[in-house]
């Protein structure tokens, strides 16, 4: 089987996307979704996150973290092109 090329990319999320369980909520859905990469707070209030796979499931991601669980209240995303290699999804410590 030929897998599909891998892309990659980093959200900053801004809205109310902190203490509404956001990072685990999204972590669950990249896992689901078999992305990998990382999410984790910023002192700035949002939400960032670098997201790999292939393309489908990425932009499947992103339209999610558009809304994210129910009470987050999301209010911008930034999307733009990421680097690196990531074996699987975490929760990082907030930067």
């Amino acid at each position: 089987m030929i897998q599909a090329a891998s892309v990659a990319r980093r959200l900053l999320i801004t809205g109310r996307v902190q203490g509404v369980g956001f990072r685990f909520a999204f972590a669950d859905e990249a896992r689901e979704r078999g992305l990998r990469g990382w999410v984790r707070n910023r002192r700035d209030g949002r939400v960032e996150a670098i997201i790999a796979g292939t393309p489908e499931d990425v932009e499947a991601m992103v339209a999610w973290a558009r809304h994210g669980p129910p009470a987050a209240r999301v209010t911008a995303i930034d999307v733009e092109p990421a680097a690196g290699e990531f074996d699987r999804f975490d929760v990082a410590p907030t930067l």
